[in-house]
């Protein structure tokens, strides 16, 4: 096994028998994305895209999530988070770059990507696990959108993922209500290819990937942009977008609100500005 120095704690790496495990760190926030993991995961995926090393890439958390999305209580305390010294403009380019780096690269990696979830993934987290060929779940976890809870329109390509995935009708549902799916309703959706028990999900995860690792690795790279071609519709067109919604979003009374009820857990009050 070869450990990958990725510069920060918040996002470990591993290679092995063509596998790189890649997994967001920050257990004590369900994983939830920092700027120091986002950079970091750029990098891995940019390095891994062209690694011969590196026939199949897992996506997991740490602990007992997979990823909480945003900072939630980051931004509570110091504002949004989706401007701080940009412009607006300026701020929605650097979300766009980053979300290409990162749910986009996933999408479009010429490689299988799996994302292996021991816990819950909302909000942009979902994003990213969605933005994987294949997904297993444990039996415990569940998924979110969680945007509309903090006033936020959806970002790093879920709306494109979903919608894909599962048909425009159920994402707008999902969408709009934010409600909790759990994994035997995420399986029957088609949201989960797997679902196994918490003990099981690495040894299960470790031997798709394997066999994936270890299958025609040039006859994968033509058939998943073939598949990713037959879905329609571009990503790189949803994850602008979204960029440009994300950071505007961030700037109203109503995602101010919602964070600070948040960190105050109790129900978020929207004023519509």
């Amino acid at each position: 096994m070869t450990t990958v120095d990725t510069g920060t704690e918040d996002l470990l790496v591993t290679i092995e028998d063509g596998v790189g495990v890649i997994t967001l760190n920050r257990p004590e926030a369900r994983n939830a994305m920092s700027g120091e993991m986002n950079a970091a995961l750029q990098k891995v995926l940019a390095d891994f895209e062209l690694n011969p090393a590196v026939k199949c890439i897992v996506l997991t958390g740490a602990g007992k999530g997979f990823c909480a999305g945003g900072d939630v209580k980051g931004m509570a305390s110091s504002g949004d988070g989706t401007v701080g010294e940009n412009t607006i403009d300026g701020a929605i380019h650097r979300q766009r770059v980053n979300q290409r780096a990162t749910s986009g690269k996933l999408y479009k990696m010429p490689k299988p990507t799996i994302a292996a979830l021991p816990g819950a993934a909302a909000g942009a987290g979902l994003s990213y696990a969605l933005a994987c060929d294949l997904r297993i779940m444990v039996s415990t976890a569940i998924m979110t959108t969680a945007f509309a809870r903090v006033g936020f329109s959806g970002d790093y390509g879920g709306t494109f993922f979903m919608t894909q995935l599962i048909g425009s009708a159920k994402a707008r549902e999902l969408y709009f209500l934010s409600d909790r799916i759990n994994a035997d309703e995420a399986l029957r959706l088609g949201l989960t290819n797997w679902v196994c028990e918490p003990d099981e999900l690495m040894t299960k995860t470790m031997e798709i990937a394997g066999r994936l690792a270890n299958g025609p690795s040039v006859a994968y790279r033509y058939m998943k942009e073939n598949l990713n071609r037959a879905v329609g519709g571009e990503v790189d067109d949803c994850l602008d977008l979204e960029a440009t919604h994300h950071v505007h979003c961030g700037q109203t009374q109503d995602h101010r609100n919602a964070t600070k009820a948040f960190v105050e857990k109790r129900e978020p009050v929207f004023e519509g500005r």
